[in-house]
């Protein structure tokens, strides 16, 4: 999809998000960013970086929210929902709002923002960009023959079982 207009409630949103990101930095020492997941214009749930509080990478704001909100709502998809955002999401939580089918996302501040400020995220993105082959932040090995076959076979095995026939996504 491409780029939405903006709509008069996202302002309201993004200042609550952004809200929330001066208070983790002010208030709680953590990274400044913040987010909400907002349904039918209300609030569902909220996420604030707790990366080095839960020494977890994954505990970034976005992350946060949809925990929450699918705790809350006792679901793990979220059509229909909005990811309000301080920054533009990094890749890992760009992803983690399409597999919970988040509807939109609005930010403020861009990945070059965060970039600008010691941030990674511009860099993750870079390097998604590349083929596999070029890649060098990190070493990745794909193994092939009797393996690869074995955890190809769960996969199908979990296909197999769906109530529904399974749509390939290539």
């Amino acid at each position: 999809m491409p780029f939405s207009p903006e709509i008069p409630e996202d302002h309201a949103f993004l200042a609550q998000a952004i809200e929330l990101s001066r208070h983790a930095l002010e208030d709680e020492g953590k990274t400044p960013f913040g987010a909400l997941v907002v349904i039918d214009g209300e609030v569902i749930a909220t996420g604030t970086s707790s990366v080095i509080e839960l020494r977890d990478p994954t505990a970034h704001a976005e992350v946060m929210a949809l925990r929450a909100a699918g705790s809350k709502l006792g679901r793990h998809l979220l059509e229909g929902a909005v990811m309000y955002s301080s920054s533009e999401p990094c890749p890992m939580c760009l992803v983690a709002c399409y597999w919970a089918h988040v509807s939109r996302l609005v930010y403020a501040a861009t990945s070059h923002d965060v970039a600008v400020n010691g941030f990674e995220d511009f860099q993750y993105y870079r390097e998604l960009t590349a083929p596999n082959s070029e890649r060098t932040l990190l070493e990745e090995v794909s193994v092939d023959g009797e393996t690869r076959k074995i955890a190809a076979a769960a996969l199908a095995s979990w296909a197999d079982k769906m109530p529904f026939p399974v749509e390939p996504k290539l």
